[in-house]
């Protein structure tokens, strides 16, 4: 049985959906916080296991007969506690190989702006290596998704407004990961390896911007404004404070570099070609 955590999420649902492709749907369950959450799946003959990562009476439950966990990470304010559970409970359960969703970062940037975010990605790959479990590590890029949450969806029209600066980061789509991760599950050829599942090659906003010019055949301008200014301007059009954080913190990373990442797996475990920037923008921003 493979476990899919965070199966109600973009991500967890993907992956679900391209799995059924390769694995019959009795080998396939996925991890619901809430029975509510679990329907629609369910009514397509997935297995439904409810638990929470900060509950682990719930957890051994859900983990009963799954010998592979997908262990999608999450941010709160005790991520690596979170994961330790899972984690811990996997062991205890008998599952025989973890597959982590963490995050691909520069190696050559010196002072990072991740803050705990980093130390839960590193803290987490670390604990599941020494677990003695089996592992399959997948450092993942940011989602190509993220751009219009940045730069909002009429960016053709109002230019682009990202305090990130010159900064590259790379970029794949949801689609495109859940792919690889399914194809990787549905398979026995990738113990204890560690994967980097992003995009190639960086882009900067400053580019994005000259590749919608070139899209819509005219000048998308891109501005790099001053954090608080950024922040103030948000707060005006009434986006909630908790998406004002991360835009503010993604952005500060991009400008750091921290997303500019050399070097791609992707291709290769998806056996295709990936979905490359221009054509994401394009079916995005030109609909």
């Amino acid at each position: 049985m493979i476990l899919i955590t965070g199966a109600s999420g973009n991500l967890g649902n993907a992956v679900i959906e391209n799995l059924l492709k390769q694995v019959s749907v009795n080998k396939i369950a996925g991890l619901f916080r809430n029975a509510d959450k679990a329907k629609s799946l369910s009514e397509k003959g997935i297995n439904a296991r409810i638990g929470d990562y900060t509950d682990k009476p719930s957890l051994l439950k859900a983990m009963q007969g799954v010998t592979k966990l997908f262990m999608i990470s999450i941010e709160s304010e005790n991520t690596f506690a979170d994961h330790k559970n899972v984690i811990d409970v996997a062991k205890e359960a008998g599952v025989k190989h973890v597959y982590y969703t963490g995050g691909a970062l520069n190696k050559n940037v010196t002072q990072s702006r991740l803050g705990p975010l980093l130390d839960s990605y590193i803290t987490t790959e670390n604990y599941i290596i020494e677990s003695g479990l089996t592992y399959t590590i997948f450092q993942n890029g940011l989602y190509a998704e993220t751009i219009p949450f940045f730069i909002g969806y009429d960016a053709v029209n109002n230019g682009i407004s990202f305090p990130a600066g010159e900064g590259k980061a790379s970029f794949a789509t949801r689609s495109d990961m859940a792919e690889v991760f399914a194809n990787v599950l549905a398979n026995e050829e990738h113990d204890n390896k560690i994967y980097l599942i992003t995009g190639f090659p960086t882009y900067s906003f400053h580019d994005i911007a000259q590749t919608l010019s070139e899209l819509c055949d005219k000048s998308v301008s891109y501005h790099s404004p001053d954090t608080n200014k950024y922040e103030a301007r948000l707060r005006e059009y009434g986006v909630a404070e908790n998406d004002i954080y991360f835009s503010s913190l993604l952005a500060a990373i991009i400008k750091n570099q921290e997303y500019d990442i050399i070097g791609s797996d992707l291709e290769k475990l998806l056996g295709r070609k990936p979905t490359d920037l221009k054509t994401y923008l394009k079916e995005t921003f030109l609909f």
